[in-house]
């Protein structure tokens, strides 16, 4: 079985983006679920051209299963994303500051598109370990985009497409504050957990 993983990397307002370090975790975990997986890792710059040249390629690569995690500065919870909305914002340019001229990925395709994953199985594995949600809305930006362009290539419900958000977490010692943060290592324990179930689902 082949499983890719991907995150992205810094982009304007965020200059260290999480799930670029949690893919890089990630990759040096080693659990009996995951015996005789290939784990192929990327991290995206974050930008619409490298997704356009990246995804593509990563996908020729036939994976079974596709887990792909970007940040939500302003969210408090993993949101496990259940569509990705055929929508994209004019209005915040990427990291190579460019701002797309057209607020459709397709013109004259549906308006979203639902997810081929097990949401509920992804939740109750997560529970009690990082605060969870299921999401409807994945946004408008880069990480929208790469959930839409994965799902527009599966065919007969192949490959396993999931994206998650992940929030800001603590990547360093604790440290007093109004709102308590997560730490990484925290985060990476829960998103191994979606990563098992959904090797789980897939070999099912």
């Amino acid at each position: 079985m082949r499983v890719l993983v991907t995150g992205f990397g810094p982009f304007p307002g965020a200059p260290l983006n999480p799930s670029a370090l949690l893919v890089k975790a990630l990759a040096r975990k080693r659990r009996p679920a995951l015996a005789g997986i290939e784990l192929i890792t990327h991290v995206f710059p974050t930008s619409y051209a490298a997704v356009d040249r990246d995804l593509p390629k990563l996908l020729a690569r036939k994976p079974d299963v596709v887990l792909l995690f970007g940040l939500a500065g302003r969210r408090r919870h993993l949101c496990i994303e259940t569509r990705a909305q055929n929508a994209i914002t004019l209005v915040y340019p990427d990291a190579d500051r460019h701002r797309p001229q057209h607020g459709a990925m397709v013109v004259g395709a549906a308006s979203s598109l639902r997810g081929n994953s097990p949401f509920m199985r992804l939740l109750s594995a997560v529970r009690g370990r990082f605060p969870v949600r299921l999401s409807r809305d994945a946004g408008r930006y880069l990480c929208n985009y790469v959930y839409w362009q994965a799902l527009h290539r599966t065919h007969d419900g192949h490959p396993l497409v999931q994206f998650v958000h992940v929030p800001p977490v603590r990547v360093g010692p604790r440290r007093p504050q109004r709102h308590r943060r997560q730490s990484l290592v925290q985060l990476v324990r829960a998103t191994e957990a979606i990563l098992i179930e959904l090797v789980a689902a897939s070999r099912s």
